[in-house]
């Protein structure tokens, strides 16, 4: 996968669902409708201001409470890259990656706008602003595949050679 170079929209601790995509956006399965309301509750003009392939930093518990899957989907289709935060929400954290989206767990120094360099595939994150580097569990072979698909059903389709 390649390196994913990006500025940063830092997030407090326990970010969760209904603040990611609150509840009355939920009548729409379209993604870019989830998109236009992303992340609206704890900054309203954050889905005009994210760019494609902009990073989201969180604290701790990033992703709790409920299971609502449009919630990674909100964040993907807004352009984020990747996600990063102390802590995830376990079903936030399965349903992120069934759709193709990288979350990844790590404890990084950063502030809004800095610029990250991120390698998932050998671990690495670099605060290109700061000029300080991390090293993180790199995903297995597995979970970069999925990945790297865009998703579970993509890679069930792309290994059964779309039958």
């Amino acid at each position: 996968m390649e390196n994913i170079e990006a500025k940063v929209w830092k997030f407090r601790d326990c970010i969760d669902t209904d603040v990611i995509i609150a509840g009355r956006y939920l009548r729409t399965f379209n993604p870019q409708d989830l998109a236009d309301h992303v992340m609206e509750a704890e900054d309203p003009e954050f889905a005009q201001k994210v760019d494609e392939g902009d990073i989201i930093v969180g604290g701790w518990n990033f992703g709790c409470g409920s299971s609502r899957e449009q919630a990674p989907v909100a964040i993907k289709a807004a352009g984020v890259s990747v996600v990063i935060a102390k802590s995830f929400a376990r079903i936030f954290y399965r349903n992120a990656i069934n759709i193709g989206l990288p979350v990844i767990t790590a404890d990084i120094d950063v502030d809004e706008g800095d610029i990250l360099e991120v390698n998932i595939t050998d671990g690495i994150i670099k605060n290109k602003t700061t000029n300080t580097e991390y090293e993180i569990q790199p995903f297995d072979p597995t979970m970069l595949e999925i990945l790297e698909c865009g998703g579970v059903v993509n890679q069930y389709i792309e290994n059964k050679g779309g039958k």
